[in-house]
């Protein structure tokens, strides 16, 4: 009993601690299946299952109210936790019909998606400041030497630039899920680029949302978890000096 007590104790202060590093940095959800055809793998699903959990009313742009071959720059307007929050992307490419393989690009869902030239460096941006962001794409990093990197710009006009780890030189047909939610960030575009090259890829499935549409642990719920590990804590003491 007083093992379990004690292990009882540990992860209640674990959970604790880490719901205090949730609100430091940006928490990032990501998974990749190769040679997927022309489905999303369970990698990708998973990771973007976990990312949509963390979130509440917010909206995904599956790209499917664009005729095929609309070229960007395209408006698009999301459910915020007050109103909409509208996002411009702005691109050398445009919105594709699947047909065929489109040589490894699919739609990971309904039939249409953003095609993404190669060397395009293409932007997003929003007219209220979001705090998540979760994408699906198709065909990244077949041919090309390096990993796609997303330059954020927070409220504060400062960039930061995250890596996505994807496996490079592989097949056509991979898939990746790639998003982030931060509590103790805003941010007011974010750009896609491809040091070392430019690759063709396939963008659908985009989903925001502001910083109250973020699920987290309430401070009653936070209270709550830092009692229990006191009390855990405490009758560990007990047991030990009785």
């Amino acid at each position: 009993m007083m093992k379990s007590l004690k292990s009882l104790s540990v992860i209640a202060i674990a959970a604790l601690m880490s719901t205090g590093t949730v609100s430091a940095a940006p928490v990032i959800y990501f998974g990749e299946d190769l040679n997927a055809g022309t489905t999303v793998g369970p990698n990708a699903t998973a990771a973007r299952n976990a990312f949509l959990g963390s979130l509440s009313g917010v909206g995904t742009e599956d790209f499917e109210s664009f005729a095929s071959g609309t070229s960007a720059p395209l408006n698009l307007s999301f459910p915020g936790s007050i109103g909409s929050i509208g996002a411009t992307l702005t691109s050398t490419g445009g919105v594709e019909t699947r047909t065929g393989t489109n040589a490894g690009r699919f739609a990971t869902s309904g039939n249409s998606y953003l095609r993404v030239p190669s060397g395009d460096n293409f932007t997003i941006t929003f007219d209220t400041s979001v705090s998540a962001f979760g994408f699906l794409g198709t065909d990244i990093g077949d041919f090309v030497p390096s990993n796609m990197v997303l330059t954020l710009t927070d409220s504060s006009n400062v960039s930061t630039q995250q890596i996505v780890n994807h496996t490079i030189g592989n097949a056509d047909n991979n898939v990746l899920f790639w998003g982030f939610t931060d509590l103790g960030n805003t941010y007011t575009s974010i750009s896609f680029s491809n040091p070392g090259g430019g690759d063709i890829f396939g963008f659908d499935d985009m989903t925001i949302g502001d910083q109250e549409q973020i699920v987290a642990v309430s401070e009653p719920g936070m209270l709550a978890v830092f009692g229990l590990a006191l009390l855990a804590f405490g009758m560990v003491r007990r047991r030990r000096t009785v």
